[in-house]
């Protein structure tokens, strides 16, 4: 019996101070992680919209959608931030917009956990090429196994066709949500 209440009395000390030691580092490591993805945000808003020079946040919003001007000071366009569910997780991604939401400029992942090798080529290139000049309305498809016919679709990547559906989805999910803005008179 004395052997089991040292064991429970070790095992409890070590686990309340590895438990400080972890909330710790997790007190440390937050603001460097904020700070992190504030600035990988920042730098894919003028990536997604490269003649922008500056930005600004569309206030009343309850997503992220930033305005983004030239170097006079005229609406470019804007840098939509929006993430939904992949094959495996969550995808967070940025997507580049003409002013009049009808055209898509570029989009950028900025975070993703799809399978390495397959899921993972939608942060890649030719995928993510063929969202330049893409149409939005009325909204964006997706073929599998043949090329797009469509200003507005896209082929999904042979062997990763959820995460490709998945982006698409999460496009169209956005962009709903900023037509209603605009509709609103908000943007």
């Amino acid at each position: 019996m004395k052997i089991v209440i040292h064991m429970i009395a070790t095992l409890t000390i070590i686990g309340v101070i590895a438990g400080g030691i972890l909330s710790e580092v997790n007190d440390w490591a937050s603001p460097l992680i904020e700070a992190n993805q504030k600035a990988e945000t920042e730098k894919a808003i003028f990536l997604v919209n490269p003649e922008g020079k500056s930005y600004e946040a569309v206030a009343n919003a309850d997503f992220e959608i930033y305005k983004v001007f030239d170097e006079n000071k005229n609406l470019s366009g804007y840098s939509l931030a929006y993430e939904g569910n992949g094959f495996q997780g969550k995808i967070r991604m940025m997507i580049g917009l003409k002013s009049d939401l009808n055209e898509i400029t570029s989009i950028e992942i900025l975070e993703q956990v799809e399978t390495p090798g397959l899921g993972t080529k939608v942060t890649e290139n030719p995928f993510k090429d063929q969202f330049k000049g893409l149409q939005t309305t009325p909204q964006v498809n997706w073929v599998k196994g043949k090329s797009p016919e469509q200003p507005n679709e896209i082929q999904t990547i042979t062997g990763a066709t959820i995460s490709s559906k998945s982006i698409v989805a999460i496009i169209n999910s956005g962009l709903e949500k900023a037509r209603k803005l605009q509709k609103e008179g908000k943007l």
